[in-house]
């Protein structure tokens, strides 16, 4: 029998709340210049070809000062998603990472999010685009909770989006490319105008992929489900972090298909990603998922998840790197 379905919390609506608050430093090209400087050419090909690449990294306030969550597997997935598109980023890995670095220390943020870009800028027009300058920059500024303030213990409302995830040989859904955003965006903007905080979208086959900017994971009877990366979905780190997680819990996982009415009849269900952390679903399309609030499992990782994050605990993957006080990293 399917439990009454509880009314819509105004919290659940507020997720798009946040306005950018800016900081003092931008990193372009090697170089630290201030905010406003940012700009690009309105004729840059990345404005109209969505010719980008870019990453979502937080960076945590911990007891030892802040630390940023796993920088490098970030910065690797950026360089992997330009290869793809083929472009090239005039800057190794380790020079990205450290300019991240540099910029959380010169910015005095305690705690903020990381926003590194590489697009095609202002050359050639045409589609073709391989003639333009990669421009790459990064930025950091504060930012909350993204699906909101309470979202993380109540729980957010979603529905299943009219919207497919794209299909294979389109557009590349391992990338983390500008382009798969539209996508995105159809997703969320449904989903919002119809009163629900996010939106989950199915695959070409019609099997469960991920939302706007979330991976997915279901749980039923005590095992951990999620959609593999062949289901169109983004290799997250905070997946990967989440998988790692269950297996040292003894938490039983399995990477598979989904069907649509999984999430209908499932003990737990929650979203993971940089933004959305581990944030719970409490419902799916007006059903409720379980209790109705942020079941066993899903508390368990979010318990050892943000003790890791928070310096809590002790880091034993090695997920933090910390922000120097004092001299400067070479950017």
């Amino acid at each position: 029998m399917l439990q009454a379905f509880k009314p819509y919390s105004p919290v659940c609506l507020q997720y798009n709340s946040f306005m950018l608050k800016p900081t003092e430093k931008i990193w372009h090209n090697g170089s630290f210049i201030p905010w406003d400087e940012a700009k690009i050419h309105v004729l840059s090909h990345t404005v109209s070809y969505a010719s980008a690449v870019f990453e979502g990294i937080r960076c945590y306030h911990t007891p030892s000062g802040p630390a940023v969550f796993r920088l490098r597997e970030h910065v690797r997935r950026m360089v992997d998603s330009a290869k793809v598109y083929r472009m090239d980023i005039p800057f190794p890995i380790d020079t990205l990472a450290d300019a991240m670095v540099e910029l959380v220390r010169v910015n005095k943020l305690e705690s903020c999010y990381l926003r590194p870009i590489a697009l095609r800028g202002y050359g050639e027009m045409g589609v073709l685009g391989i003639k333009n300058p990669t421009e790459v920059y990064i930025a950091c500024w504060e930012w909350g909770q993204y699906l909101g303030s309470e979202a993380l213990a109540q729980g957010v409302d979603v529905c299943i989006s009219s919207w497919k995830r794209i299909a294979p040989n389109t557009l590349p859904a391992l990338a983390k490319a500008a382009c798969n955003y539209m996508n995105s965006q159809l997703i969320r903007m449904e989903a919002h105008t119809n009163g629900y905080a996010e939106g989950i979208a199915l695959d070409e086959a019609g099997y469960v992929s991920e939302g706007s900017g979330e991976n997915i994971f279901v749980i039923r009877d005590g095992k951990i489900h999620t959609p593999p990366l062949g289901a169109s979905v983004l290799p997250g780190i905070t997946r990967d972090s989440v998988i790692k997680l269950a297996q040292e819990a003894g938490i039983p996982l399995v990477e598979t298909i989904i069907p649509r009415e999984m999430l209908y009849i499932a003990d737990e269900v929650f979203f993971t990603g940089t933004a959305a952390e581990i944030t719970p679903i409490r419902s799916v399309d007006r059903i409720q998922v379980g209790s109705g609030s942020c079941g066993p499992i899903t508390e368990k990782l979010q318990k050892e998840f943000f003790s890791i994050i928070n310096g809590t605990v002790p880091d034993r993957h090695g997920w933090l790197t910390r922000i120097p006080v004092g001299q400067p990293v070479t950017a």
